[in-house]
């Protein structure tokens, strides 16, 4: 089965906020996301593999050719594991989207309008770059062009918009459900399957807009539902961070800088064995290494002394990550995207070396 059909069934990943009701149809596929749930249900992960979830950073997909490096960072390990990738926006846009919600708030419509256009015309142009056969590029195109219908029904041209946290979280939404779109088909691209994934199908949230908190065994519930099926097929979901849902639909978001602790909730959802974060710098530091020429890399670190480095001061993870990690034993990789030789930062219950996504990589290069 190919990842172009259970994209085609999957409800079109953002086409239509909840509000606004369906979502714009799409050809149906010869073999449906449903069968796949059927399918899991009678015989769940036949042969279990480990699973690995990568998370990428705005950074590490800042235009095609990034977008392209990171996929070729998940193709080999998902040669040999499942993988779920979790993807925050390409750097700077939610800036500007939540700048552009602020314009609305201004008044400022024509202005607001004209930098929703110029944000659709940044994601049309980094597709172009992706170089997709006609066929792939035309469905992309399609699917980008119905998020960028939702965003401009956001902007009006001329009517006042109250700017209310709930609405600049649905605005600050767009830059991952973009994001997911592309980095899937740079998977598709690199020949790996893939497809976009909402998490505001499955990450149930209170409804305190800006800083929503997960119920996460409602998400890790609804999120297996969804996720299981995709890993049980091989297929890579390619899953939006920052962004959850209200029990009756309303898109929230978990709050700034919080991408990290949306790779730990997906990771913890389908029990993960390993979080790989994948970042612009090389692990996790004594001090910060452009403040202090004594600050030291360190490699190893057990749950305890990677919180206690965060108690102290120390920028470490969002503070949610580590008790979750625990609560499975998963280990956590803190590592530099465009150094993927190094070894980067492991987190664990207890000190060992190696990771399986590194031995996997090693195994798909050989």
């Amino acid at each position: 089965m190919s990842s172009e059909n259970v994209q085609a069934e999957t409800r079109a990943e953002g086409d239509l906020p909840p509000q606004l009701g369906s979502a714009v149809a799409v050809p149906r596929p010869s073999v449906s996301i449903h069968a796949l749930r059927d399918r899991h249900a009678i015989d769940p992960f036949r042969c279990r593999k480990s699973i690995v979830a990568f998370k990428f950073g705005g950074t590490s997909l800042l235009g095609a050719e990034r977008m392209l490096h990171a996929a070729a960072l998940v193709k080999p390990v998902a040669l040999a594991s499942h993988v779920v990738v979790i993807v925050s926006a390409m750097k700077g846009v939610t800036d500007r989207l939540l700048t552009l919600a602020q314009l609305l708030a201004d008044r400022k419509n024509h202005r607001a309008r004209a930098e929703a256009e110029a944000l659709l015309r940044l994601h049309h142009d980094v597709l172009g770059e992706l170089s997709l056969d006609v066929e792939a590029h035309d469905r992309v195109s399609y699917a980008l062009d119905s998020l960028g219908r939702d965003l401009l029904h956001e902007v009006p041209e001329r009517e006042y918009v109250e700017a209310t946290p709930e609405f600049f979280d649905r605005l600050a939404s767009f830059g991952e459900r973009f994001s997911a779109r592309l980095f899937a088909a740079a998977l598709e691209r690199s020949g790996v399957a893939a497809v976009p994934v909402a998490s505001s199908e499955f990450v149930l949230t209170c409804d305190t807009f800006r800083d929503a908190k997960p119920h996460l065994e409602q998400t890790r519930h609804r999120g297996r539902d969804v996720l299981v099926p995709l890993l049980d097929a091989t297929i890579v979901p390619v899953v939006t961070g920052f962004i959850g849902a209200t029990p009756d639909g309303r898109i929230t978001t978990l709050g700034r800088n919080s991408s990290d602790f949306s790779g730990a909730i997906i990771a913890h959802v389908v029990d993960a064995d390993e979080l790989v974060i994948w970042t612009d710098v090389d692990g996790i530091y004594t001090a910060n290494p452009n403040e202090s020429a004594q600050a030291k890399l360190l490699h190893d670190l057990s749950y305890d002394e990677a919180h206690a480095l965060a108690a102290g001061g120390a920028k470490v993870l969002h503070p949610h990550v580590l008790p979750l990690a625990a609560e499975t034993e998963m280990t956590v990789w803190v590592r530099n995207t465009f150094k993927p030789q190094a070894r980067g930062t492991r987190i664990g219950l207890t000190r060992r070396s190696g990771s399986l996504s590194q031995q996997a990589r090693k195994e798909g290069a050989a």
